[in-house]
């Protein structure tokens, strides 16, 4: 009590009310790890226990409302993680815990696991659809991986038989469930890929179970197995409301084993039903081309009439009109050969050798001729070029320039148009220009203008 200030007196209520607003603000949501003892149920349906560990214990209530979200009834002597929130019952001064859900053998811990497993699997792109295999439809070799003692199988193999379609299934039996499950279902799934490679399907078959029952299809090293695997991979673990991490990487999920089987093997008396009928209008469709085509035949063989009668014809004249051509053709050439020989006659008696050897000549002579004409006006043009060059020069404006004058121009910003500058009004303020010396070119701006004229 501090001097000088009035002392504050509660009443039981008011300082239980203020403990409980004091208590319930700063625990509005926790989770409490215990043993359940002291367990009762009346008739409103609540449970009444207490959490407890070697040196305390913790008054709770679960009512009857959230009691039917619990995976299983609860009982004295579990363990179990309680998650809620603090209260304190007024009527009786009691804190206690009142209970939203229950976590039974450390559930809850293995369900924080399995979502941080499925987060980093998910990030490194392990479930994408993009990477999964395509299920063969007509599988011949299925790889059954599972326990060879469980329904799990039977159900398979009971569903595949009613199938009746033609599989030959292989079964490596490996545990299920264990601290040593995982690293065996691992293995299989990289034996299966090495040693029976032509195998179409790996199945990973498993009956239902609580969350701790199936951790072995949870495990990273089983995921990656499932990701490596060149054989695509279907993943058949629990019942329909079970998913696993197995059933994410997996090529394709089943929700039981036996819904797998239907999936994976075609129902054998169906597909051969739909083949006979296949067969059966195949055939029709094949008979009723035959027809068809036949008849069209025997049209045509109507309207073509005696097909011997045309062939010896057109066989009569073929030979006639071959004969014909072989006595044109003789002619041709009998007089051929005759032109040929008067135009041989003709040719050696007025031989062209003289008339070559006289336009040697004249070429000789020309070609002399035109190459001196050529050296005489280039040297001609020389000349004259060197006299035109020193007059240009002289009267060049590069020369001008080379004396320390310049050509200025205006540059058009919109089309980049350049004007020759001869007097200052033809600028202002801030236009932009081209200076060209006898050297080079600068870009400048206008800072001002003067209107000026020199003396002549």
């Amino acid at each position: 009590m501090i001097p000088g200030q009035e002392a504050v007196v509660y009443s039981v209520s008011s300082l239980t009310r203020e403990l409980k607003n004091l208590v319930e603000g700063k625990y509005r949501f926790i989770q409490v790890q215990g043993e359940i003892s002291n367990l009762k149920i009346p008739f409103s349906g609540h449970a009444y226990f207490t959490l407890k560990d070697d040196t305390a214990q913790l008054k709770a209530v679960l009512f009857k409302g959230q009691s039917r979200y619990l995976e299983k009834p609860i009982k004295d002597g579990q363990q179990v993680i309680c998650h809620g929130r603090i209260s304190i019952y007024e009527p009786r001064g009691d804190y206690q815990i009142i209970v939203d859900n229950i976590d039974f053998k450390g559930s809850g811990l293995l369900r924080q696991r399995f979502e941080k497993l499925k987060k980093q699997l998910e990030a490194e792109g392990l479930f994408e659809q993009a990477r999964k295999q395509e299920i063969n439809s007509f599988p011949k070799e299925i790889v059954l991986i599972t326990s060879p003692g469980g329904a799990a199988i039977h159900d398979f193999l009971n569903t595949w038989r009613k199938r009746s379609f033609p599989t030959h299934i292989t079964v490596l039996p490996v545990r299920v469930q264990g601290d040593s499950a995982a690293a065996e279902i691992a293995g299989s799934i990289a034996a299966t890929s090495r040693i029976l490679p032509e195998t179409d399907i790996i199945v990973l078959c498993r009956g239902g179970g609580s969350l701790e029952d199936l951790w072995a299809f949870n495990e990273e090293i089983v995921a990656r197995a499932i990701a490596r695997s060149t054989i695509p991979i279907v993943s058949a673990i629990g019942h329909e409301v079970d998913f696993s991490i197995s059933d994410f990487c997996a090529d394709l999920r089943a929700p039981t084993p036996t819904a797998a089987a239907e999936m994976i093997f075609p129902d054998g008396h169906e597909l051969r039903k739909h083949i006979s009928r296949l067969q059966t209008a195949l055939t029709n469709a094949i008979y009723n081309t035959i027809d068809t085509n036949q008849y069209r035949v025997d049209q045509n063989r109507r309207l073509l009439g005696d097909m011997n009668f045309l062939f010896t014809n057109g066989s009569l004249r073929l030979d006639h009109t071959t004969l014909k051509l072989y006595t044109v053709m003789e002619k041709s050439i009998t007089n051929g050969i005759t032109r040929c020989n008067a135009l041989s006659t003709r040719l050696h008696s007025h031989s062209p050798m003289a008339r070559v050897h006289v336009q040697e000549q004249r070429l000789k002579f020309a070609t002399e001729k035109l190459s001196y004409l050529f050296e005489k006006c280039l040297a001609d043009k020389e000349t004259l070029l060197g006299q035109q060059a020193a007059l240009l020069d002289t009267v060049s404006p590069l020369q001008t320039m080379k004396r320390g004058y310049s050509i200025t121009s205006k540059i058009n910003p919109q089309n980049g148009k350049k004007t020759v500058i001869r007097e200052s009004k033809q600028l202002k303020k801030d236009d932009l220009v081209e200076i060209r010396f006898h050297k080079g070119t600068v870009e400048c701006g206008v800072i001002a203008t003067e209107d000026s004229h020199l003396k002549e």
